[in-house]
């Protein structure tokens, strides 16, 4: 069997180390892409950030990637919540839309950061919300949005 190793990641989302316990000389207190400080657990419960999934003898080739919400309260990480936070800031400048279906829009970008059984009627309804919007906002929000959304999500989106 395996385990998780604990990462180093910013508050940005940029990971520091994957395996903080087998690489302390990489560990730093602020981020060298970003300058934001770093963390090794969730700010909600202190539980570690799920890094590298470690099993001897075995060597892997795939890129680890922060996760968005923490394994043990649920809560979205710092970059989660700020991405989604940027999202829906540009959401408000989007005067082609009305208020409800700016509603509609950032409820459906928070529904794409999880896989549940709204999901792809949260994606259909981006699709189709986005297409009201300008091209340099519409292509702004769709950058943020993709950053932070579930694979199930950008696979229904291309």
């Amino acid at each position: 069997m395996g385990a998780y190793c604990t990462a180093q990641v910013c508050l940005n989302g940029h990971c520091i180390a994957s395996m903080a316990e087998d690489s302390p000389g990489l560990l730093s207190k602020y981020c060298g892409q970003c300058g934001a400080a770093t963390i090794l657990k969730c700010p909600s419960c202190q539980a570690g950030i799920r890094g590298y999934f470690y099993v001897p003898g075995v060597i892997s080739i795939s890129e680890y990637h922060p996760p968005s919400f923490c394994f043990s309260c649920g809560s979205a990480f710092p970059w989660t919540a700020s991405r989604l936070r940027a999202a829906e800031d540009l959401v408000d400048e989007m005067d082609e839309l009305s208020d409800d279906e700016k509603r509609t829009l950032k409820q459906s970008v928070a529904e794409m950061t999880r896989d549940t059984s709204a999901t792809e009627l949260a994606s259909v309804r981006y699709k189709k919300l986005l297409g009201k919007a300008g091209k340099g906002i519409g292509t702004a929000l769709n950058s943020v949005t993709v950053s932070v959304i579930t694979e199930a999500a950008k696979r229904l989106l291309l």
